[in-house]
């Protein structure tokens, strides 16, 4: 197949095409680098950089399948950019549905688990919320081939630990590097359910290579939800660090859990809990 990976630089998007690669596809990426790493490059793939806005300048080529993961992808940063944020995650969002219209593409939307909370909380959240709305509306008024995946909070090598961008073990990763105490945000009692990065590229491929349709969303997690305090320590035994607790943030989330089955049924989809292997391998 011949297939396009929008942010292909950025730590889904790099995996991705290394299994893509692998299984023989003809793959593009389209990065401007505002957030992506110019080092994930993988021999075999084709790189083009520029914003998703300028998306049409691929009309030279036909592609079977787009996987959109371009956006600014973290809550905190957001506040500071609504403006920036806007333009990746839903203008963007935007100009890609309307390429892949005129092109015959097949698209899968990177959306966010941050859909089951208010998406008002923040302009990331908002606008992944609006990201997903125009993807339902080509598919009801264009038929178009459009599937919209949730990710949590994925985790593992290639993910980002240096700048705004990096989550919470990305963060750590770099704190425990700089010599410094890892920090909690807020009590520590707020839970995310976190999912291994080779389960994620399995579980997206799944949904662009099978022909099997989702009314809503598929919903990539483990299942399996941890405290942040419990996955500090996790930390704190394998690299014998401090804990340091700040104050709580705006948009910061209760919980986060994968409850839909759906991925899990219909594409024999088996993520595996590997958080603290993880963590004790770095």
């Amino acid at each position: 197949m011949r297939i396009l990976v929008t942010g292909g630089n950025g730590f889904i998007g790099f995996n991705l095409i290394k299994k893509l690669v692998s299984e023989g596809h003809d793959v593009t990426s389209l990065d401007n680098l505002s957030t992506g790493n110019k080092l994930h490059v993988v021999k075999g793939c084709r790189y083009v950089y520029g914003n998703v806005e300028n998306i049409q300048s691929l009309n030279n080529a036909d592609y079977n399948l787009c996987y959109h993961l371009a956006a600014l992808s973290r809550i905190q940063p957001s506040f500071q950019e609504p403006f920036n944020t806007f333009i990746a995650n839903t203008k963007g969002t935007q100009c890609v549905l309307e390429w892949a219209r005129r092109k015959n593409t097949k698209v899968i939307y990177a959306g966010s688990s941050s859909r089951h909370h208010n998406p008002y909380l923040s302009p990331y959240a908002c606008y992944k919320y609006m990201g997903e709305e125009i993807c339902k509306m080509y598919k009801q008024v264009y038929k178009q081939d459009i599937e919209i995946v949730r990710f949590y909070n994925v985790y593992g090598p290639g993910e980002v630990v240096d700048g705004d961008w990096a989550a919470v073990i990305g963060v750590w990763r770099r704190q425990v590097r700089d010599k410094k105490p890892i920090t909690i945000v807020g009590t520590g009692e707020q839970k995310r359910d976190f999912t291994y990065i080779d389960d994620i590229v399995d579980g997206i491929i799944r949904i662009g290579i099978l022909d099997i349709k989702h009314e809503d969303a598929w919903e990539l997690g483990t299942g399996i939800s941890y405290a942040i305090k419990d996955v500090a320590n996790m930390f704190v035994e394998r690299f014998n660090c401090k804990i340091k607790f700040i104050n709580d943030q705006k948009g910061n989330y209760k919980g986060t859990l994968r409850i839909n089955d759906d991925s899990l049924k219909l594409l024999n989809w088996s993520p595996q809990d590997r958080l603290k292997d993880y963590i004790l391998s770095l």
